[in-house]
């Protein structure tokens, strides 16, 4: 079946349609996300209506252990690729409980890292190292009570993990608690599911950056949960109206076995007080004679069964077979599971555990919770409001199908009270109505002895500045971009061209020292600007689509986007949201300034290094001319640990190895300037205005607002993704596959000899290709434009603005550009008429 078949059934059977048909409630974003989850409506939770349902968390769905255990493990095994092996050795995994213990367990074992969760559960004797609130929970406080509090006191990554991500509140208190006892540089956030607003995405990357922390998020899949404004209501009114729960059969309960299993003495039933890689490595050694003993209790025999059952054998096992855990209590009952289907077949075995959460049931193929028991808790919980608990997806409803021929519940022994097995509606009793036969399996508690807790010292880093973000700082969205500028806005930095001119070419300034006055655009220019979009929109897609599948492979999905402020901040929005429609990822995306002869922002190096490894940045740009700045970019990353491959959509100066085409045409961002970058100006580098701890500077011009096409620009590029989506994925085999990729600088030898024959001894003087050219005429005071004989609608822009402003367009022969322009070369004021217009050529 393939990937696209598969989605498709998933979306025909998903477990969230009746939720979304009528509620309204919505799900957008990857295509994996109908597969990962379903809908169902909570009850008695007026914080939150609905409930994401996983499928493959082992909590409210049955789910073969294997793809339980196997999704906690790929995120593991995700992380340490982010981190590297160096860092991963010094990570420690924090799971929530109830949900996620199990999982943050498993991406503890992808990740061979120490492990602990949260609980609400108070054990008498341990004090608490500290705790925190959970936002939307049904039950909201969580303790940390590690056996050894030193667990959470080192320096290295704190991973932590919970099935999913809708507002990162609950993680943001997490950080905030433990930063303040416990400083550290990295925090990795981990989940199944990515559902947070841009307003949460940004709240969250700015509290990192005001701790001065690095924070990676790593996800099997990401988009969003759209809810209509009286979602509570709708809500309420479809669970007034429901219809009332089956009763379990009437008949003589199954049979009940208690199994005394072989656990070892001092080996922790999970990870509520910490789980180390010994503790890993006993549980590994034992599982096979432990799932053993469940499977002679499941046959009735005491006979010793063969750890692996012969067909014949098989017969006399049940066929479908439930390993239910007791809510914290997920990882021992899935890894049991897990041992019981290698040794009966893993299609026989299934794994769930019982929650706090009640969820309404509904009996429809469309509603991720088919079936509810409601049973008396039986752990003597503290009083958090509802003395209730649930199994789900275990009674078969109106489908025989779906019945499980045994149900093995495994419960720590503290949970082993009267009110598990005694009145008709305890879980035992109730779980003997819907199957054939239960086994009980009473695990050891964890009982640790407390250890000292040594001072650490806080750990002192210098401080950072914070990114900048729109709306406060460009028009565009606060998730699209942070930007690692410095805010000069209100310091008056522009010139007159001429001047400008003047100044750089006499040596008496730099260009990054002022800023140009911002080119105000024709009507007729505006237009050429939308004709230029609507006939090339596909053609950038496609760069961009190629960029974006190319970094992916080769970089892998932790890559982190650095865009070269300004003409690269619109690709890396277009890359970063090529890669959250393709695949699902939320890749951070920052702006960084480089200055031809002075290098990138050091202070904007600190920050990545500071919250990301510094192999996965990926440097973006818009095209190349003739190599400058990849040039100066190779220069400034030598010695560190960033890579200096610059990724581009257009490479006509065959400069990169990176890019979408090698052909140059016209990025219609190249014709603006600030109002199609996000109204941001050029970066700057001015002594008196940028310290040695600043980021270089940059201006918001709120002021053009009006002629902003920033968001019609990526929105416009955007809608192309889904057409040129296979094609960009073949251009990226093909460039992949390609000999000739290696940088050959063939720009710059064709430079060179313009520079020649025109008599320009300043090959900085020569600018090559469409984006560049325009850029002459936009902010220099330009000489000539040379263009290829033949160019087409491609130049159109580039006429206007030389008519504009007096420059000859000459048609040539032979250039490896569609076209080239040239500053010119000897200039004074006397080389400009009032306006700036450039003289005839040849006149100076």
């Amino acid at each position: 079946m393939t990937t696209a078949t598969a989605a498709a059934a998933a979306r025909q059977t998903w477990t969230g349609r009746w939720v979304a048909d009528r509620a309204g409630i919505a799900l957008t974003g990857s295509e994996r996300l109908p597969e990962l989850v379903g809908l169902a409506l909570r009850s008695g939770n007026p914080r939150r209506a609905h409930l994401l349902v996983s499928s493959v968390l082992g909590k409210h769905v049955p789910q073969r252990p294997a793809v339980v255990h196997g999704a906690g493990l790929e995120l593991g095994r995700r992380v340490r690729e982010l981190l590297g092996d160096g860092a991963a050795a010094r990570a420690v995994v924090l799971g929530y409980a109830e949900t996620a213990t199990g999982l943050g367990h498993s991406v503890a074992d992808g990740l061979d890292a120490p492990y602990l969760h949260s609980t609400r559960r108070p054990v008498p004797g341990v004090t608490p190292l500290g705790g925190f609130e959970e936002e939307h929970s049904h039950a909201t406080s969580h303790l940390l009570l590690p056996a050894d509090p030193e667990l959470l006191a080192g320096d290295g990554p704190l991973v932590l993990v919970d099935d999913e991500l809708s507002t990162g509140r609950t993680v943001l208190n997490t950080i905030r608690d433990l930063h303040a006892r416990h400083p550290r540089g990295h925090y990795v956030v981990v989940a199944l599911v990515d559902l947070r607003a841009p307003a949460d995405r940004h709240r969250l990357a700015e509290a990192a950056a005001g701790l001065g922390v690095r924070l990676d998020v790593v996800a099997t899949a990401s988009g969003a949960v759209e809810l209509p404004g009286d979602v509570v209501e709708r809500a309420e009114r479809l669970i007034a109206s429901a219809p009332p729960a089956a009763l379990p059969p009437e008949g003589a309960p199954a049979p009940l076995v208690r199994v005394e299993l072989d656990w070892p003495a001092g080996l922790p039933d999970g990870g509520r007080h910490g789980f180390t890689a010994r503790d890993r490595a006993r549980l590994d050694v034992v599982l096979p004679s432990l799932a053993g003993q469940l499977a002679e209790a499941l046959c009735g025999t005491a006979a010793r069964i063969p750890e692996r059952v012969p067909e014949r054998a098989s017969e006399s096992l049940p066929e479908r077979v439930l390993v239910l855990g007791c809510e914290e209590l997920m990882y021992a009952p899935l890894r049991l599971a897990g041992a019981l289907a290698e040794r009966l077949g893993d299609g026989r075995v299934h794994y769930s555990t019982t929650t706090r959460s009640p969820v309404l049931a509904v009996d429809d193929p469309g509603y991720a919770i088919r079936t509810r028991l409601a049973f008396p808790a039986h752990d003597d919980p503290r009083d958090d409001g509802s003395r209730e608990r649930y199994a789900y997806n275990v009674a078969p409803g109106a489908d025989p199908a779906r019945r499980f021929d045994a149900v093995v519940l495994v419960v720590d022994d503290v949970a082993d009270t009267p009110a598990l097995h005694r009145g008709e509606h305890a879980l035992l009793n109730q779980l003997r109505r819907v199957t054939d036969r239960v086994v009980l399996a009473v695990l050891p508690s964890h009982r640790p002895v407390p250890t000292a807790r040594r001072p650490v010292p806080p750990v002192r880093r210098p401080a950072l500045p914070a990114p900048l973000y729109g709306p406060a700082f460009s028009s565009y969205r606060p998730e699209e971009v942070a930007w690692l500028l410095k805010d000069l806005s209100g310091v008056r930095l522009e010139a007159p061209t001429e001047e400008r001119e003047e100044a750089v070419q006499n040596g008496g300034a730099h260009y990054a020292e002022s800023l140009p006055v911002e080119y105000q655009p024709s009507p007729d220019y505006q237009e050429l600007f939308h004709q230029a979009l609507r006939g090339s929109a596909d053609r950038i897609a496609l760069a961009v689509g190629t960029v974006a599948e190319t970094l992916l492979r080769e970089r892998g999905p932790g890559l982190v986007l650095a865009s070269l402020a300004r003409a690269g901040t619109p690709v890396g929005i277009l890359v970063r949201r090529w890669l959250a429609f393709a695949h699902g990822l939320d890749v951070p995306h920052y702006a960084v300034s480089i200055v031809r002869g002075r290098g990138i922002d050091p202070v904007a190096l600190r920050y990545l290094e500071a919250h990301h490894r510094a192999a996965d940045v990926v440097f973006v740009d818009g095209w190349t001319g003739k190599g400058a700045i990849t040039r100066e970019l190779a220069d400034a990353l030598a010695g560190t640990g960033f890579d200096p491959d610059l990724a581009v959509l257009a490479d006509p100066g065959r400069c990169v190895r990176t890019y979408g085409t090698r052909d140059d045409f016209l990025i219609p961002s190249a014709c603006l300037n600030s109002t199609v970058s996000g109204l941001v100006s050029r970066t700057v580098l001015r002594a008196g205005l940028i310290g040695p701890g600043d980021f270089h500077g940059a201006k918001y011009y709120a002021e053009l607002a009006g002629g902003d096409v920033s968001a019609a620009f990526l929105d416009t590029v955007a809608e192309h993704f889904a057409p040129v989506r296979a094609l960009a994925v073949e251009a990226a085999d093909r460039l992949a596959a390609d000999p000739d990729r290696a940088p050959d600088w063939a720009g710059r030898a064709a430079v060179e000899r313009i520079s020649a024959e025109y008599g320009i001894d300043n090959v900085n003087l020569v600018k090559p290709g469409v984006g560049e050219t325009t850029r002459v005429l936009l902010r220099r005071v330009p000489w000539r434009v040379l263009a290829r004989r033949g160019a087409g609608a491609d130049l159109d822009h580039v006429r206007l603005l030389a008519a504009q402003r007096g420059v000859p367009v000459e048609e040539v022969d032979g250039l490896p550009y569609t076209c080239v322009g040239l500053i010119h070369p000897r200039y004074s004021r006397g080389a400009t008429g009032a306006s700036g217009r450039a003289v005839p050529a040849g006149e100076s």
